[in-house]
């Protein structure tokens, strides 16, 4: 026999008259896991999926003295059409259980915005006049989308030009000459450009020490540095 609960279950501002006897709250994994080579399975930890809710509610057609309303009784055909219109309008609302002692003491209290996902109608005879509705509800998060305001200028763009690079087939200088070191440059690159061999790289080091310093891996963009000759 029903009775009253512990707790009041309202969809959006609609107080269910019998709360359900259970509900339940899946909060789902978006975790992941993959098969490394050599290393078997391992699982990619991510942020939690959106959370299920199922429950079924008794609505009654006829008074019952364990149904609870806001404002008088109402008949099951007004809260089916409260359904409907959460259906219809496809809006997210907040799902809202309202826990408490009998001595009215409040405890945890559950509030989510959801949709419905929809819901099943079911008439026994065993239940009289009365209907059981079967919900699905799934949790909802806001979400937007970012703007990006792309101005132009009046004047048309300039095309810049890069300085010339000698290719990886120049020759071997025949004197030492300088050279301007580049983004994107390494002493290796370098040697291999002017002597067809990037193992030379010390050459030049050995002749740039005081320039470059104690790392031959550092040098920068603008350093001008002096290629021995062949």
């Amino acid at each position: 026999m029903a009775h009253r609960s512990a707790y009041d279950l309202y969809l959006k501002d609609c107080l269910l008259p019998v709360t359900p006897e259970k509900i339940q709250i899946s909060i789902n994994s978006q975790n992941k896991t993959v098969s490394l080579i050599n290393e078997g399975e391992i699982n990619i930890l991510k942020r939690a999926g959106l959370t299920d809710i199922e429950f079924e509610a008794e609505i009654p057609q006829v008074p019952h003295p364990y149904a609870v309303y806001k404002s008088g009784f109402q008949n099951a055909g007004y809260f089916l059409a409260v359904f409907e219109e959460l259906k219809a309008k496809r809006k997210p609302f907040q799902f809202i259980v309202c826990r408490k002692l009998p001595t009215g003491k409040q405890l945890l209290s559950t509030d989510i915005k959801v949709t419905l996902e929809e819901y099943q109608i079911t008439e026994d005879a065993g239940n009289g006049f009365d209907f059981m509705v079967k919900f699905r509800l799934k949790q909802w998060r806001d979400y937007g989308t970012k703007t990006v305001n792309i101005q132009m200028g009046a004047s048309k763009p300039k095309a810049s030009v890069s300085p010339s690079r000698e290719t990886d087939n120049s020759p071997a200088p025949a004197v030492s000459q300088p050279y301007t070191v580049m983004k994107g440059d390494s002493l290796w690159g370098i040697a291999k450009r002017f002597y067809g061999n990037g193992a030379k790289y010390t050459v030049i080091y050995d002749l740039n020490r005081e320039t470059i310093g104690g790392n031959p891996n550092m040098i920068y963009p603008g350093q001008v540095l002096t290629i021995p000759a062949a």
